[in-house]
């Protein structure tokens, strides 16, 4: 399995998490399992296939957060030495050539990619543009309407 890259702050929200499944909702859902089988018969009892598919859920999700974390790349932007160039975990200000309006984005992994926040994963359109790009150049996107394109005014390693 190829490593997965991860910023730091992403690798310590996916460990909280990590441990919240295992120590708290992992138990819950053994409760509630043990609670549904105490009212009798599993063939029609909702609550008991409920417990037991969320009990799926959780252990997939452990299975899969312990899978990514023993295979993370972490990086920390403030260690970073990229000389101004555009990488992973850069926080980049750019300005939309055709309405001037600015915005600034994280480059993070996928897990931790939240537009709300600013923070666009390293798949996207946007990301894969702008890598290897510095301060002063163009950056052209595919979006749906068409390509827009992009000023980068600053490449900032916060």
């Amino acid at each position: 399995m190829s490593t997965v890259p991860l910023t730091k702050f992403g690798a310590e929200l996916l460990k909280q998490e990590l441990h919240r499944l295992k120590t708290r909702e992992r138990h819950e859902v053994i409760a509630a399992i043990a609670e549904a089988r105490s009212h009798g018969d599993l063939s029609e009892n909702a609550e008991y296939d409920a417990a037991k598919e969320r009990q799926s859920f959780i252990e997939g999700r452990i299975a899969e957060l312990e899978g990514k974390l023993s295979v993370a790349q972490i990086i920390d932007p403030t260690t970073l030495d990229a000389e101004g160039r555009i990488v992973f975990a850069s926080t980049v200000d750019l300005v939309d050539l055709e309405n001037a309006e600015k915005v600034t984005y994280q480059i993070v992994g996928e897990d931790e990619a939240d537009l709300k926040e600013n923070k666009v994963s390293i798949t996207s359109p946007i990301a894969r543009a702008m890598i290897g790009k510095y301060s002063g150049d163009i950056v052209a996107v595919q979006a749906p309407a068409g390509v827009r394109e992009y000023e980068v005014i600053d490449v900032r390693y916060i």
